[in-house]
């Protein structure tokens, strides 16, 4: 489980790239996640997609309201969901004595797969979250999830460690700040 992010300014105004602009969720995202959240292609390395009915009376009124939590948007439309939260120091992976490292998560629809969306999302989400801490950023995925691989590499992120969780072999990478 990830653990609250405290940031003294949220929410931010949205941050707007070239081509995306990201914000905190509103209720109006729900739909579209519950739709993110049920895709068994999209969450084929996480377990699978969850079943609706359940996903609905799990979710509240605005998913993901919470600082460090962001959707993604091209052109007014829903391109995907990033945020950063504290990696779960019980959990598997470590970089900090304590444990509790900054942690980057993300999904997008498979419609905006292959366009550049994450590489260009992520380096916002990064890139805010530089500005505000001075601390590494985590980010875990399946081996065998080569795309999200490929993407942390983009980002920066290089292999600290692999180990076993979710019944799967898991990547965990690291990220150093960048200087200010």
């Amino acid at each position: 489980m990830a653990l609250p992010l405290t940031v003294g300014d949220w929410p931010p105004a949205p941050i707007r790239t070239e081509r995306l602009v990201l914000r905190p969720p509103e209720a109006r995202d729900r739909p579209l996640v519950i739709d993110l959240g049920c895709d068994p292609e999209v969450n084929r390395y996480t377990g699978g997609g969850r079943d609706r009915a359940q996903l609905e009376a799990d979710m509240p009124a605005t998913p993901a309201d919470r600082p460090g939590q962001f959707i993604v948007e091209h052109e007014g439309g829903f391109v995907g969901w990033f945020g950063v939260s504290r990696h779960d120091p019980d959990r598997p992976g470590r970089v900090l004595p304590d444990g509790g490292e900054l942690e980057l998560s993300y999904v997008t629809p498979a419609a905006a797969w292959g366009r550049g969306f994450a590489t260009e999302a992520g380096t916002a989400v990064l890139d805010w979250v530089d500005a505000r801490f001075d601390e590494p950023v985590v980010l875990c995925t399946q081996v065998a999830n080569r795309a999200s691989r490929r993407l942390a590499a983009r980002l920066g992120f290089v292999e600290a460690d692999r180990f076993e969780e979710f019944g799967a072999e898991q990547w965990f990478g690291v990220r150093h700040p960048r200087s200010r």
